[in-house]
């Protein structure tokens, strides 16, 4: 994939897409994303803008849609939807009108988010997870980039009347990059009814489970596990009794979208 020119691209949100799964997937790879997170962030800066709004797609995710058009639609409201599956990545040569170079996936890509942001002064806010959760999750990434700002961070559960309170308070904190964990489809409902009054905040990331490995909850599958595409093995192995009938329903359903709802 030719490596695009930041230079040349006057908005994100023209950025270049594959459908896969049914799906506008972005054909961006990891570093490729992340430079455009964070210059998009930057130029949000006293704009008043609407947020940047990136989400996520894995195997769950596309079969969600395929049986349920409301989720669909949650989706591609997103300005952006990035590959977080593997064989969204093997397959797309075959199947898409444009390949894919690499899976984006959050848990990497927040590290190569904050490596450019800490040297930019951009600031973070995590909210999601259990209050201790959230907490390490912070605490560590604090830890291991030691420049990196937090204008805020907070845990997702909360009761429905106060949602327009923390919305308050995460506008009020002025991140310049919102970081939500609250899973699918939560995270992609608070979005869809909050978007306008987060205006000001330069980007919005859709997480799903990410604080649960930022924190030390959740432990990443070994190296070949993930670039063979077997993640989701490793991580029906550690809670078989959760993930098992998941995955059993939502990837041969995936499977199926993406072969013959891709061009």
């Amino acid at each position: 994939m030719r490596p695009v020119d930041l230079s040349e691209m006057t908005s994100p949100r023209a950025e270049p897409s594959t459908t896969i799964g049914g799906l506008p997937i972005s054909v961006l790879g990891m570093e490729e994303s992340a430079r455009i997170l964070v210059r998009t962030a930057l130029r949000a800066r006293g704009q008043n803008a609407l947020p940047f709004y990136s989400t996520s797609a894995n195997g769950q995710v596309i079969a969600l849609a395929a049986e349920d058009p409301a989720f669909k639609g949650l989706l591609t409201q997103a300005d952006q939807i990035q590959a977080d599956g593997m064989p969204m990545v093997r397959l797309s040569g075959y199947v898409a009108s444009e390949e894919l170079s690499e899976r984006v996936a959050t848990t990497d890509l927040v590290h190569a988010v904050a490596r450019l942001a800490q040297k930019a002064g951009l600031r973070f806010y995590f909210f999601g997870a259990t209050p201790e959760g959230n907490r390490r999750a912070v605490a560590n990434m604090q830890q291991q980039y030691p420049d990196l700002i937090f204008a805020g961070a907070r845990d997702g559960y909360y009761r429905p009347e106060d949602e327009a309170g923390v919305v308050a308070d995460i506008v009020s904190s002025k991140p310049d990059i919102l970081w939500i964990g609250l899973g699918v489809p939560r995270e992609q409902e608070f979005v869809s009814r909050n978007l306008e009054n987060l205006r000001g905040i330069g980007v919005i990331k859709t997480s799903g489970g990410l604080f649960d490995f930022l924190s030390g909850k959740n432990s990443r599958a070994p190296q070949w596990m993930q670039k063979a595409g077997l993640e989701w093995v490793y991580r029906t192995m550690i809670e078989p009794r959760r993930l098992l009938g998941r995955y059993l329903k939502t990837n041969p359903a995936a499977l199926w979208q993406i072969i013959f709802h891709s061009k």
